[in-house]
């Protein structure tokens, strides 16, 4: 697999997710084509696009809830596609999945402690509730109450939280923050940081709103119709005219008064 400039700017980071070449479909259509990255272990990466580019048939693939019909998925040297997603888990990967889904009719203790299943270290599923409700005070108000009476944020704040119980070495979020004010959506991605920097937890995130996850994520890779057209640090994709005008609304002032679907990205 080529090494990209995100990868060449972390060279120390053994990577402990490996993707390559991946092709799924969604019946007749391809849905992802020839999909290729790495996340290196400890790193906070993220994946940008718009609707419809892909993002969320890339988590699926990688935990095995979408068939992979072409390409490997390797994490911490061992081969996990088309694997049941409970094996998954089981590995050390968890998912968010976008629209949260969390157990509307369990408490809020209930669904985080659903997130332990697959744990056998029983004497400390406790203390790492205890650990959730740190990153979140607000389900501790509410750890008794069912989960479907939470504000949209609180839910968001739970599924983070239930898939932390599985005590992953990495996670995969789709779309967190979906339907949520800048403000929660601050909130969540600092929280992420947080986790990142101090669980040593690998963060892979999907996302729509490009400026938070820029800001927040050390690697960043963009898709589009199903492929990765381009691929490097955050800083760095920030300062990309292409990445400014289509995902962060900058206009570049040499193409002031130039139509949007007039002009060309220079990936294509």
């Amino acid at each position: 697999m080529p090494t990209s400039a995100a990868e060449t700017a972390h060279p120390a980071a053994e990577p402990i997710l490996k993707v390559a070449n991946i092709e799924t479909y969604y019946g007749p259509i391809l849905a992802i084509r020839g999909v290729s990255f790495s996340v290196p272990r400890g790193e906070f990466v993220t994946i940008l696009g718009a609707n419809g580019a892909g993002k969320s048939t890339i988590l699926k693939t990688i935990t095995g809830l979408a068939d992979l019909q072409k390409g490997t998925v390797h994490f911490e040297g061992k081969p996990i596609h088309n694997r049941d997603p409970d094996v998954v888990t089981r590995m050390g990967i968890s998912l968010v999945p976008e629209g949260r889904e969390v157990f509307p009719f369990l408490s809020v203790l209930d669904n985080l402690k659903m997130g332990a299943y697959v744990r056998r270290d029983t004497d400390r599923i406790a203390t790492d509730i205890e650990q959730v409700f740190e990153y979140f005070p607000s389900l501790r108000k509410a750890a008794r109450r069912a989960a479907m009476s939470l504000s949209g944020g609180e839910q968001q704040m739970l599924a983070i939280g239930r898939a932390l119980m599985s005590n992953p070495r990495m996670m995969l979020l789709d779309e967190p923050s979906l339907g949520l004010s800048p403000r929660l959506v601050g909130e969540i991605f600092t929280i992420l940081a947080r986790i990142n920097a101090e669980r040593g937890v690998t963060l892979l995130v999907v996302e729509q709103n490009a400026s938070v996850a820029l800001k927040t994520a050390r690697i960043g890779h963009v898709l589009e119709m199903g492929r990765i057209v381009m691929s490097d640090t955050t800083e760095a994709l920030m300062q990309k005219e292409d990445v400014k005008e289509f995902y962060l609304g900058l206009k570049a002032g040499g193409v002031r008064g130039t139509r949007r679907w007039k002009r060309r990205k220079t990936w294509r």
